[in-house]
């Protein structure tokens, strides 16, 4: 007996132990300012984030023995933390090298996370010299070189920081050799970038920061004018400037023609648009979701990834040359508004408050603390809250002057880019306080109680004292005098 309760707590104590450090808003900076590190955003109720725990806690024992720390965050304790993280989904993995942030791109499998991290820890700059110089600058589609003297220790640490950040997106060499220098036909310190596509170089000389290296690679690792699809929309979209799309079907027999007749344009605005083409009959989605109304093609659009911004090309305009010159000078020129499809406000007699984007503005600069379910019609999870979701706004429904409990339904209409922020999941739920600008996310159980209780800790006003019932009976009387005298 005594022997199987021994074996029992040694067992417990095997089960408890983990190599997963749990991070609060006190402990995450300093794990994210080591060299290299895994972070998981989760929530305890999330089925994703249970299933892929065992392979997490596998994987950090494993990378324990290479000194690759990995870490977890409860986003329903850490809402702050969460929040500033950018998490809106569960679980959100985010690889962080000094404090830098980047995207998880491997597999949630044990084997996947290990194989990850281990190529993540590895140098992100192989060494070029005059020897492997040539066959090294044609490896891939995008590779970035730095020639520096070996005693330039400034250049070589700005390359080498840039690198590590970026080791996803291009391949990178570093060449001390003055032979190698040569063979480019550089000046040191200088950075070329090779690329299959356009030009084959571009070149960068003088002092090398990390600000024009990133501007350098950001406007020339992208072709001028190419095709664009989900293999590569990461690299456009994480490039930081404004997409140009010319939608058109890939059989068109014009295609070729029309797309070579605005590569002018493209040139013209290089490093301000990025202009692509897109088949319209796969994606004609997307063209729907850049209020391109009409399936005509061609067609166009730009669209600002970074602000949350629209531009449709009037449908009935051709795509021609002096039509996509004319419209994209004036985005660039800033005389374009943002296109933002919008319902148009019903009349409110339910009992949340139906919010569109023509109104949007207006009710977040209102007087009131403000709760929002951003939803769409056929989620399955959405159609589940709504009773519940109904229930919360007629609890509520007493303290109106002070609390607007609103739905907004994502699919028919867009976010202003005031709101900063976008929506990537159904439903999503966020409060902001009364008089600020920051909007706190919802990451608890979609219980009633749950949602009363998160309302009230946030609320701004005092929402136990309920609205003045002669106050809105008085309201309720001028709203409706004209009715009353009709009857």
């Amino acid at each position: 007996m005594r022997s199987s309760t021994f074996l029992l707590a040694a067992f417990a104590a095997l089960v408890s132990a983990s190599d997963v450090a749990d991070l609060t808003k006190s402990s995450f900076k300093d794990f994210a300012d080591q060299p290299l590190g895994l972070v998981e955003f989760f929530a305890p109720w999330c089925g994703h984030c249970k299933a892929l725990a065992p392979h997490y806690e596998e994987a950090a024992t494993i990378l324990k023995k290479d000194n690759i720390p990995i870490a977890k965050v409860d986003c329903t304790v850490e809402t702050e933390l969460c929040s500033s993280q950018g998490v809106n989904g569960y679980p959100t993995l985010k690889v962080f090298r000094r404090g830098e942030a980047a995207d998880y791109g491997g597999s949630r499998k044990t084997d996947g996370i290990v194989s990850y991290m281990k190529k993540q820890a590895l140098p992100a700059v192989s060494e070029v010299t005059s020897s492997n110089h040539d066959e090294f600058k044609s490896a891939d589609k995008v590779v970035i070189i730095a020639y520096a003297d070996e005693s330039d220790e400034t250049t070589k640490s700005t390359f080498n920081n840039f690198a590590d950040l970026y080791r996803d997106d291009y391949l990178f060499g570093l060449s001390t050799e003055p032979a190698a220098a040569a063979a480019a036909n550089v000046k040191t310190p200088a950075v070329v970038l090779y690329k299959s596509f356009d030009e084959g170089r571009n070149e960068l000389s003088g002092k090398i920061t990390d600000d024009s290296l990133f501007v350098f690679a950001k406007e020339h690792s992208v072709p001028l004018l190419d095709e664009i699809s989900p293999d590569n929309f990461a690299t456009y979209a994480e490039a930081g400037i404004p997409l140009a799309y010319i939608f058109i079907e890939s059989s068109n027999p014009k295609r070729e023609s029309i797309v070579k007749a605005l590569e002018p344009v493209a040139r013209e605005h290089k490093g301000k648009v990025n202009f692509v083409w897109i088949d319209a009959n796969k994606f004609s989605d997307h063209a729907k979701s850049l209020n391109l109304g009409e399936p005509k093609w061609p067609a166009f659009a730009i669209q600002d990834i970074s602000k949350m911004t629209k531009y449709p090309l009037d449908q009935a305009k051709a795509v021609d040359h002096d039509t996509v010159s004319s419209f994209v000078k004036d985005f660039v020129g800033g005389k374009i508004s943002p296109s933002i499809k919008s319902q148009k406000a019903p009349v409110q007699d339910e009992p949340v408050f139906v919010l569109v984007a023509d109104e949007f503005e207006k009710v977040v600069d209102e007087d009131k603390d403000l709760f929002v379910e951003f939803y769409a019609p056929w989620c399955g999870h959405c159609k589940k809250l709504k009773p519940i979701y109904d229930t919360l706004g007629e609890r509520f429904a007493n303290v109106r002057s002070k609390l607007t409990i609103a739905k907004f339904d994502a699919t028919e209409n867009d976010l202003p880019a005031s709101a900063g922020f976008k929506v990537s999941g159904f439903p999503t739920l966020k409060f902001r306080p009364s008089g600020s600008k920051e909007w706190i996310d919802y990451s608890g159980d979609r219980s009633l109680e749950s949602l009363a209780e998160f309302i009230e800790a946030n609320a701004t006003k005092d929402l136990s004292t309920p609205d003045d019932p002669e106050k809105e009976l008085e309201g309720k009387t001028e709203v409706k005098s004209d009715r009353h005298v009709e009857l």
